[in-house]
């Protein structure tokens, strides 16, 4: 019999019972991939990385459009790109330009959502970077929206200096405290959506406040979609006049490449002005002008491609339909927070009362006004002095108009729907209790022939 060695454990025989139960050996989680491994960076360093990061891949497609804008034979060079692309990242941003053709504040507003999208996704890699994703705190959030708003402000600062030694007036302080304010907001969105401070926010707001913010924000981008298609359809019936636009500055084909890209990144504000046109306040193409559906003033238009599109006349019977599309818009938003309720009260055999219903519609207008006359005041600007010193739709008008049309379509659309879905559903019958039959006595069994 072999010996046993204190290294190797004797089994126990063949039906042994165990003299005791064994301890269970607790399992430990998995640490997830970046958490376990590394630890955490420190703020200043995360936000610095973070904003530097949001800034060049917002900066770096404005120089390449406005070096292709600037290139012809005899112009163009490495450093007026530069110094042209950090213009118009300031000017994408709200910051104004001071011209010897006067101020320029029109900002583009493809390169401000590109801005915000950057910025938002910088407050999400900060705050994983800190360790508070999921962690429910509101200071942590706080914390690094605003760590990436004090980086993007001093990277706004040194554009301004950078800027005004090339020729266009700047102001660095206001440069700096507009980029605080905007990358603390746009970072503040990301980080609340990363430590989860958002859904604690939905959770503790009332369900009405809720419904209604969700349908309030639908009909806004409805209008907007609306508006987009119907500024689409006016360039494209003015494409030939635009083609002639493009043409005229005669820069090479590498230079009217660069002229259509700047007016895709002012496409955003056509959208916006065609929807404040929708709406019936219109917008205005210089001082003493208005472009409205029952008028149309225009003067003398600068050669840019993208205003071949405007309106030549009032609207006429056929296209008066179109004042229709924003009280549908809202009927739509109404339709979708009634059915999206119905069939959460079905699936928890409840009913929907009316105010759960109509609080919520009530309350998409003033949010969608409030949208709206935001996306208006940051559409608008001026374009040099003189007469083009006021373009784009007068924002309270804008928020008005839409608030009335937008709770009013809401309203509708919910109650509408309830009513018909009321009247769809057949009353449930009473159960009818069923009355004993005896059974049928046997037939005698036939006599044999």
């Amino acid at each position: 019999m072999p010996p046993v060695t204190p290294d190797q454990p004797r089994r126990p025989a063949a039906g042994a019972r165990p003299t005791g139960r064994a301890r269970p050996v607790p399992r430990v989680p998995a640490p997830r991939s970046g958490e376990g491994s590394r630890g955490r960076a420190p703020l200043p360093v995360a936000a610095g990385v973070a904003a530097g990061w949001a800034a060049v891949t917002s900066w770096l497609p404005v120089t390449l459009v406005l070096g292709l804008a600037q290139l012809s034979a005899d112009a163009g060079s490495l450093p007026g790109a530069l110094r042209a692309g950090a213009a118009g990242w300031l000017l994408g941003h709200g910051v104004p330009l001071g011209t010897s053709a006067g101020p320029l504040g029109l900002a583009p507003l493809a390169l401000t959502a590109l801005a915000v999208w950057r910025l938002t996704r910088a407050g999400v890699h900060v705050s994983r970077a800190i360790g508070a994703r999921g962690g429910r705190s509101p200071r942590q959030a706080l914390t690094a929206a605003v760590a990436v708003g004090i980086g993007y402000a001093l990277l706004g600062a040194v554009a301004a200096i950078a800027v005004r030694a090339g020729g266009p007036q700047v102001s660095p302080v206001r440069a700096a405290v507009t980029f605080w304010i905007f990358g603390t907001v746009c970072a503040l969105v990301g980080a609340a959506r990363t430590t989860a401070v958002s859904v604690l926010l939905a959770r503790r707001s009332p369900p009405p406040l809720r419904d209604g913010v969700r349908a309030g924000l639908v009909a806004g981008l409805l209008l907007l979609a609306a508006g987009a298609g119907a500024a689409g359809l006016s360039v494209a019936t003015g494409g030939g006049d635009a083609a002639d636009m493009i043409g005229a500055y005669r820069t090479g084909v590498a230079g009217q490449a660069g002229i259509t890209l700047v007016s895709l990144a002012y496409a955003p504000n056509a959208t916006v002005w065609s929807t404040s046109y929708l709406l019936g306040p219109g917008f205005a193409v210089g001082s003493g002008t208005a472009v409205q559906v029952r008028e149309v003033s225009l003067g003398a238009l600068p050669a840019v491609p993208l205003l071949a599109g405007l309106p030549r006349g009032p609207m006429d019977g056929a296209g008066a339909g179109l004042l229709a599309v924003p009280v549908l818009a809202g009927m739509a938003a109404g339709w979708l927070l009634a059915r999206r309720l119905l069939r959460a009260a079905t699936d928890g055999r409840a009913t929907v009362g009316w105010p759960a219903l109509l609080v919520p519609a009530a309350l998409a207008g003033p949010v969608a006004g409030v949208l709206l006359g935001l996306a208006a005041a940051l559409s608008g600007g001026p374009l040099g002095g003189g007469r083009m010193a006021e373009i784009g739709p007068v924002w309270w008008q804008v928020a008005g108009v839409a608030t009335l049309v937008v709770a009013a379509g809401a309203l509708v659309g919910a109650a509408a729907t309830k009513t018909l879905a009321r009247t769809a559903t057949p009353a449930p019958s009473r159960p009818t209790r069923a009355t004993p039959t005896r059974p049928a006595a046997p037939r005698p069994p036939a006599p044999p022939r």
